[in-house]
């Protein structure tokens, strides 16, 4: 008789918490994705950014963000001046000097929502004026 209260038991445990777990936000489970970047990831420009910008799927903690823009040498080349977006947090961008034809890694570092920490990078390539003449033909 024992044997089947305790079973009873978890078997009711079981009914209440999964409807709670099911009911969730997907947020919870979530992780920040970058979904767009300005320049786009592995385009190649003509015209050098003054700002590199990018957006999220998600809203990111404003006191835990990282954006550092480095060229072909490894030098870091951003302004070292990251922002958020006051009214869309999903979005954080940093200045760029005028930038000479190079292959550049944008590297982020963001908390998302279920306070993981997000790394990733991507590249793009501003084009020297006669490879841009060149590709535009």
């Amino acid at each position: 008789m024992k044997k089947y209260r305790v079973i009873f038991t978890k078997l009711k445990l079981l009914i209440l918490i999964v409807p709670i777990i099911a009911g969730m936000p997907s947020t919870i489970f979530a992780h920040a994705i970058l979904v767009e970047s300005e320049p786009k990831a592995a385009s190649v420009v003509s015209t050098p950014p003054d700002q590199i910008k990018i957006w999220f799927n998600e809203n990111v903690a404003s006191e835990f963000k990282s954006l550092a823009v480095v060229n072909s040498a490894g030098k870091r080349v951003d302004n070292n001046d990251i922002r958020q977006a006051a009214l869309d947090r999903s979005h954080i961008y940093t200045t760029v000097p005028k930038l000479p034809p190079d292959t550049y890694t944008v590297r982020y570092r963001v908390m998302s929502a279920d306070t993981h920490i997000i790394t990733g990078k991507f590249t793009f390539t501003v084009a020297s004026p006669e490879t841009a003449e060149i590709s535009s033909d």
